[in-house]
């Protein structure tokens, strides 16, 4: 536990928002040889050949120091393949001046751990890696396959785990330690991001009726977007019937205008949006090109260059397979410590875990700590919730070794 906790600190200090992440990536490398762990690169333009790719405005080509980190232990093994998979990239921690500590040291106070991804999720990796040098110093062989999987873009596309699935890297079953707390996924929503832009036309504010002010047409849009997402709550199905609003809609990012006493000429909005599993990526968005132009016939304002595009995340929801040996290893361990089953949870987000169930069809769960504040000021982490998922998986990596 204390190495776990270092090594958190540790990750926590590198401040790995997306495009920066080349400290946090050698950090771990080098603490992965450290551990005697076998480490390979896994280029991010290797997911660029995959089905699944989310569109990104870069080439990934170009970012040779964009990557990812894989260790693979007895890789021949004809045994059943077990995937541990973490994101270490994580959001900005803005507003910074907000924060009780700087967002990039970890400082522990009252049984919380405090700093920007300490949650989200590095110290669930760093739970993840340690899980398995304690085995190994333990004198408890791991026989089977396991591959440690520490990606990037797990923030915003979900590239990174595609590279490495593109390349081979999958196995049967995968664990990925978000913090979600000690419970098993049931299911995930699919989530889409999108930026409308749009034209108005600009003009002195000395007589502001000759424009169209192109930020209230875009803010006159939103009205819309928000019906679509009461629509999509409407229609909600199981597992999602209890949960009172699972499919949220959020727009993110607006912008507009060059001069305040102009009136703007351009604005654009980025959101984010959540549907059903069930629900292909390409009929949502058929639905938001619909809402959209809908709108546009309503405002009544003289816009111009509406489009309507897509990036980031693109992915569907699904539903965990409940029956697959590895959810039933994960209640019995879980049930070790605690003498309960889990609960099941269906997430109200997305996470790579989908990329391995939609993609390659590799069953697998979220199961990790218990954090607050995540994407928030002052986000934390329960230490005592590392220290339970650390057990639960060391006692996972024994109880997977003795299938077939």
């Amino acid at each position: 536990m204390p190495q776990t906790l270092a090594l958190t600190s540790e990750l926590v200090q590198q401040y790995s928002i997306r495009g920066q992440e080349s400290g946090v990536l050698a950090l771990m490398e080098q603490r992965l040889l450290d551990f005697d762990l076998p480490v390979e690169r896994v280029a991010l333009e290797y997911a660029q050949h995959h089905l699944h790719c989310a569109d990104v405005p870069v080439d990934y080509a170009t970012q040779g120091s964009r990557y990812n980190l894989v260790s693979v232990l007895n890789g021949t093994s004809p045994r059943p393949h077990l995937v541990f998979n973490g994101h270490l990239d994580v959001v900005p921690a803005e507003p910074v001046a907000r924060w009780t500590h700087p967002p990039w040291c970890a400082v522990e106070r009252d049984g919380w751990l405090y700093g920007r991804g300490v949650g989200e999720m590095k110290s669930g990796v760093a739970a993840m890696v340690m899980a398995v040098v304690a085995t190994r110093e333990a004198d408890m062989p791991l026989e089977f396959p396991l591959t440690l999987q520490a990606v990037i873009e797990g923030q915003c596309t979900g590239n990174g785990t595609l590279a490495c699935l593109q390349q081979g890297f999958g196995g049967d079953f995968v664990m990925i330690p978000e913090p979600v707390g000690p419970v098993v996924t049931s299911a995930q929503v699919g989530v889409l991001w999108f930026r409308l832009v749009l034209d108005g036309e600009p003009a002195h504010v000395l007589d502001a009726s000759a424009g169209c002010n192109a930020i209230e047409a875009l803010q006159a849009m939103i009205p819309a977007l928000k019906s679509l997402e009461g629509q999509l709550n409407a229609e909600r199905q199981s597992p999602y019937l209890n949960v009172p609003h699972p499919f949220n809609l959020s727009i993110g990012r607006i912008e507009g205008g060059n001069w305040a006493s102009t009136v703007p000429s351009q604005a654009w909005l980025e959101g984010r949006i959540a549907f059903p599993p069930g629900m292909a990526p390409q009929t949502m968005m058929a639905r938001i090109e619909r809402c959209v132009e809908q709108a546009r016939a309503m405002i009544g304002m003289e816009i111009s260059d509406l489009q309507v595009e897509f990036h980031g995340f693109r992915s569907g929801g699904h539903l965990v397979d409940a029956d697959s040996p590895g959810i039933q290893i994960l209640e019995e361990c879980h049930h070790a410590f605690t003498g309960a089953r889990p609960e099941y949870h269906a997430l109200t987000c997305t996470t790579d875990l989908r990329a391995f169930h939609v993609a390659d069809r590799i069953s697998g769960s979220c199961y990790g700590p218990v954090a607050e504040r995540i994407h928030g000021v002052d986000e934390r982490v329960s230490i005592a919730s590392i220290e339970h998922t650390l057990k639960v998986y060391a006692l996972f990596l024994q109880r997977w070794g003795r299938l077939g």
